[in-house]
């Protein structure tokens, strides 16, 4: 397997969950891509030990994340269909710049709502 590197705006840091009985631990965090057009939502997990890693990342931090991809194959019993699983497992990252909390859509809203409120006259109310 190999480590790659992916870079985005962190949008979600979720708190780590248990499961199962042998207490298997993730942590999963979101970073968003946005190219103007659409916005990329890239799930990543911490896995057990590492997941306090992820205690330093912050919602509008931009990152670098690098991460392995794993694949695994589940069949509930010999006569069902097989499926087939791909997850990427976040391995370390390093904060590019902190972020200003929010996304490139809440700006440009505040942005237009501004501009409205600095050309509004009281005297040009047409009632």
């Amino acid at each position: 397997m190999s480590e790659v590197k992916v870079r985005g705006v962190v949008s979600v840091v979720e708190e780590t969950k248990t499961y199962g009985s042998n207490g298997f631990q993730k942590r999963l965090i979101v970073l968003e891509q946005n190219d103007g057009r659409f916005a990329n939502l890239i799930p990543l997990e911490f896995i057990k030990d590492n997941c306090s890693t992820a205690d330093g990342l912050n919602v509008g931090d931009d990152v670098e994340v690098s991460y392995k991809l794993s694949g695994r194959k589940w069949q509930r019993d010999p006569n069902s269909e097989v499926k087939y699983f791909l997850s990427a497992e976040a391995l370390s990252f390093k904060v590019l710049s902190g972020g200003g909390g929010g996304s490139a859509d809440q700006t440009e809203v505040a942005s237009a709502n501004d501009a409205f409120s600095q050309s509004y006259d009281e005297n040009d109310i047409p009632f």
